[in-house]
């Protein structure tokens, strides 16, 4: 056995100080083959939950980074900019090895990543980015390498799953929600990267470029949050046999790929509807082998600093592979994104209750070829100056939706801008697969 590896370790919050507890519990396969030769955080005088009194302290992560006794920096600070991206690069460009957790680094600048990989002899692994301590970024690079994939479906973030859970078990509003996932733990005091549909946006690229050999720029997915969606909305779509998740796709339509994160609704006989609480799932769908699942806790200490620990272990053995399963050369970065696919949508419009606005919202969707699945309006609603009306749409092209909700939203009786959810998995083909 040659000499312990070097660890140098940035960013000593939740994740880092789990990562710490880990290494000092190590079991027999890590026990004397790394020595921690460093770590950096935002200020060495914080009470932590770990000793770190042991390690030499570092108060710029570049300058750890760069430190030529250190074999791997594990970076754990986060952030697509910043001293987490200058001190990998620095890293990368000493031929380093780096482990990192940092979902909007690799979603952002994953191609330029690996580029100073291939260039100085470095490698990047990031098995804990993506769904936490669930093993879905080595089983998409290693296990279905000889798959051809079609579909990616998953939820990939928990704060959003526990508060839909939440908000349908509980009969509870969206801040109501929130405020329990705060307390709990399950969301930040700022919680806007979870649940407008962000972080799992980064994610989802990440999958993108190990499913496809593609990896977009995240602003070109269609993206929405959840903070819209209401106990109204949860019934009526329970009422029509479905469950609103967060749900993130990633879908081969011909030479197209269609990318899409946000709440949608799911039948109750699809799997992911029945992932509920902070739990991830990703499904994968992949000839010749079929449907395969992972699931499992997608955040916290415990699962984050295992899924780096695993990295750590296949450096250990020499087990290196290109980060997202094939070389800079073939991994693009332009998404061919569907972004007209075509598809079932549900509709909630508030209005005023006044004659003739039920007739006012079809005719701007049946103007724009949209055409009316089911209509309801709840009992409890009637009579009030404002009411909820709830749509479901046949297959239509998602721009010609779009176009329809916009000229919904300026009728005089519209009282907000109209919410719209797909409809995820529905059975009927569209045009381009009947």
């Amino acid at each position: 056995m040659g000499r312990p590896l070097r660890l140098g370790i940035a960013g000593l919050g939740v994740v880092g100080g789990g990562l710490l507890t880990a290494l000092a519990q190590a079991g027999p396969r890590l026990q004397g083959r790394f020595v921690i030769a460093g770590v950096s955080g935002r200020d060495s005088s914080l009470a932590r939950t770990v000793d770190i009194s042991p390690f030499p302290w570092f108060d710029d992560a570049r300058a750890l980074a760069a430190r030529p006794e250190i074999d791997v920096f594990i970076e754990l600070i986060g952030g697509a900019v910043g001293p987490a991206k200058q001190a990998v690069e620095a890293a990368l460009r000493q031929g380093k090895a780096v482990i990192t957790a940092n979902k909007a680094l690799l979603a952002e600048h994953g191609h330029a990543l690996l580029q100073l990989c291939e260039r100085h002899g470095g490698s990047l692994a990031f098995e804990a980015a993506v769904a936490g301590g669930v093993p879905v970024i080595g089983g998409l690079r290693e296990g279905l390498a000889g798959a051809r994939i079609d579909r990616v479906s998953a939820i990939l973030n928990g704060t959003s799953n526990f508060i839909l859970s939440t908000m349908e078990a509980q009969s509870l509003d969206f801040a109501a929600a929130l405020a329990l996932a705060q307390a709990k733990g399950f969301a930040e005091a700022d919680p806007i990267m979870d649940v407008s549909g962000a972080d799992s946006r980064h994610k989802l690229a990440i999958l993108c470029g190990l499913a496809f050999h593609c990896l977009p720029d995240p602003g070109s997915i269609r993206m929405a949050g959840i903070e819209r969606v209401t106990p109204l909305d949860i019934a009526s779509a329970r009422r029509l046999g479905f469950r609103i998740k967060p749900v993130a796709r990633l879908e081969r339509r011909g030479a197209r790929i269609e990318a899409s994160v946000g709440p949608a609704l799911l039948p109750l006989t699809h799997p992911l509807a029945h992932v509920d609480g902070a739990l991830n799932a990703v499904l994968v769908d992949a000839a010749p082998i079929g449907r395969l699942t992972f699931s499992g806790p997608g955040a916290g200490a415990g699962p984050t600093a295992c899924a780096v620990l695993a990295d750590l272990i296949n450096l250990l053995d020499g087990a290196q592979r290109p980060a997202f399963g094939v070389g800079a050369a073939q991994l693009t970065s332009v998404l061919p994104v569907a972004s007209n696919a075509a598809g079932r949508h549900y509709l909630r419009v508030q209005v005023m209750d006044r004659p003739g606005t039920l007739a006012a919202v079809s005719h701007e969707l049946g103007a724009m070829g949209v055409s009316i699945d089911s209509f309801h309006q709840d009992a409890f609603s009637q009579q009030r100056a404002s009411v909820p009306i709830f749509l479901t749409t046949q297959l239509c092209q998602l721009e010609a939706l779009d176009a329809a909700i916009a000229a919904i939203a300026r009728l005089s009786s519209t009282l907000e801008p109209p919410l719209s959810l797909p409809i995820a998995f529905d059975s009927t083909p569209s045009p381009e697969e009947g």
